[in-house]
């Protein structure tokens, strides 16, 4: 396949390229030869070797090769990487979650945070209503963004409004903050009262809104990405403005914001043509986000809190009953905060990431680990399942039960920095090879999980040498193949052996679940399945 040499030496992985610890390059591009060009290029092994011609050599994995194409979504901010939606979309239901689910399991959050992403909101469901909530919500995927309202702010009834939004007049379709730049691209609303007569909340998808007015006018569309709008802001504090298109498209042409809100628009200052090519363009607009199909109509109760994307969606409400002056009469009290995109996609890219690597561990254990275990009358799956069982029974915290769990990953044949080989396996162990099971499993699992997991699974081999000297009666009680795997594996430490063993600090975590590991051999034991962990794992993966 033809390739580009600066660019595929741009991401040379080498040490001397980029930092191993961080993966941030180490040179600049002008570092880079004028004639850079490849020599010499070998694909075997699953990856490309390629030697410059300014002697430097390096390889790269084919399958990085073929999965650098995103499919034209980009950073997935465009419209290219969105469901554009109307309000019939959603008759079976709103993207929704209940709160304790979504703190407890990795999926439902990552379920959560991708619909926002992909329709542009979700509603959470049983958040404790207490005031300033609002605040952990938005904590668990990013950073609140704070603004002239504050961290934190009040949506209800004043006395002395700045803003229209602390009144009880219905709010047609719009975005906040269209005055600031950059604009907070998420916003959050956490009901703590909504006994009002009125008050229901209202989305429409700007996006599908912009799309629209393309295929039914293009020439307006046209005008509306063209054409700074002036969006202002004043109170006795404040004064914003920032310039920006209703409709902003990315280099590609795709759209990729749509700010809109009629109360925030300034005075334009065109010639009287273009005046009139933007408010015929501009009323179109208004138009079609006004169309009863593309509105999504809500109630937002107590404990309800809407997480949307504000520089693609438009909210609104409907009017509402203010309290009455003898307090009598329902009130309508939400708290809100801001946050960015940015940090929401991050977290779900990192959800994922730990998902796809608990798949990649998932498939060791239903593939290679359904082979018998060493002769054991349980396979290493169950062997290993067991023994992550036991470690949770006994109270063990989460880093010893995950050990527990994955301590003999190394003889399931992933290949880790120290193996020296493709896929070494409990066969070589069985036949009188030291396959060293617990360097290659702890080095592979490294690449996701801190030395409080690693480093018991490194140790669990040394433990049981350790234990077979230090307690007597520890040897007679091991199984006939770990009796055979002590002799392969050096036998019982000397005295001086177990001393130091003894004074390493991960030490007692390895002997605990060495303990674990010789009693998990029960055919007749109930045995969790891998799915059972999964929170678990991933609450300690990095």
């Amino acid at each position: 396949m033809p390739l580009s040499p600066y660019w595929l030496r741009d991401n040379c992985p080498c040490p001397e390229c980029r930092d191993p610890r961080n993966g941030q390059k180490l040179f600049q591009i002008t570092d880079l030869p004028d004639d850079l060009a490849i020599v010499e290029r070998d694909e075997r092994d699953g990856r490309l070797a390629v030697l410059w011609s300014d002697g430097h050599r390096s390889r790269y994995p084919l399958e990085w090769l073929d999965a650098e194409d995103t499919g034209g979504t980009g950073d997935g901010r465009s419209e290219a990487g969105k469901r554009l939606w109307a309000a019939a979309d959603f008759a079976a239901g709103l993207p929704e979650a209940d709160w304790a689910a979504y703190l407890a399991d990795p999926a439902e959050r990552a379920a959560v945070l991708g619909a926002v992403l992909r329709s542009g909101f979700a509603v959470l469901r049983g958040v404790p209503v207490v005031e300033g909530q609002v605040l952990d919500v938005a904590r668990t995927f990013g950073y609140v963004r704070e603004t002239n309202y504050g961290r934190l702010f009040d949506v209800r009834v004043e006395a002395d409004p700045n803003n229209l939004a602390f009144t009880s007049a219905a709010i047609a379709p719009h975005s906040d903050n269209p005055y600031r730049d950059p604009v907070p691209t998420l916003q959050l609303l956490h009901c703590l009262d909504n006994s009002a007569v009125g008050g229901d909340s209202g989305l429409v998808d700007g996006f599908r809104a912009a799309a629209q007015l393309r295929a039914e006018d293009p020439a307006a569309f046209a005008v509306l990405t063209r054409t700074l709008v002036p969006f202002v802001f004043r109170d006795r504090a404040t004064e914003l403005r920032a310039d920006r298109p209703l409709i902003e498209l990315d280099a590609l042409g795709r759209i990729r914001e749509v700010r809109f809100n009629n109360r925030s628009i300034s005075t334009l200052r065109l010639p009287a043509a273009e005046l009139d090519a933007f408010y015929a363009a501009y009323r179109r607009f208004a138009a079609v986000t006004l169309r009863p199909e593309l509105r999504l109509d809500f109630r937002l109760g107590p404990g309800d809190c809407l997480v949307f994307d504000n520089v693609r969606l438009l909210h609104a409400r409907t009017a509402f009953e203010p309290p009455a002056g003898d307090g009598t009469g329902g009130s309508r009290h939400l708290q809100g905060c801001y946050a960015d995109l940015d940090s929401l996609a991050s977290s779900l890219a990192v959800l994922n990431r730990r998902a796809a690597a608990l798949d990649t561990i998932a498939g060791y254990f239903e593939g290679e680990g359904a082979a018998e275990y060493l002769g054991e009358a349980v396979t290493l799956a169950e062997h290993m399942l067991q023994a992550g069982a036991l470690a949770r029974a006994a109270g063990a915290p989460d880093h010893l039960v995950a050990a527990a769990l994955l301590h003999d990953v190394g003889h399931l044949g992933p290949s880790g920095p120290s193996s020296g080989e493709e896929g070494v396996t409990g066969l070589e162990l069985m036949a009188g090879r030291d396959n060293r099971h617990s360097d290659t499993g702890a080095d592979w699992l490294a690449q996701w999980f801190g030395p409080e997991v690693t480093e018991p699974v490194r140790l669990h081999v040394a433990a049981k040498r350790y234990l077979c000297t230090a307690e007597p009666g520890y040897r007679a009680r091991l199984s006939e193949a770990s009796e055979y795997t002590l002799r392969v594996q050096g036998g019982p430490m000397t005295e001086e052996q177990a001393a130091a063993f003894a004074a390493l600090p991960g030490a007692a975590d390895a002997v605990a679940v060495r303990r674990w590991d010789e009693e998990a051999k029960d055919a007749d034991a109930a045995t969790p399945g891998f799915d059972h962990f999964r929170p678990l794992l991933a609450a300690l993966m990095r």
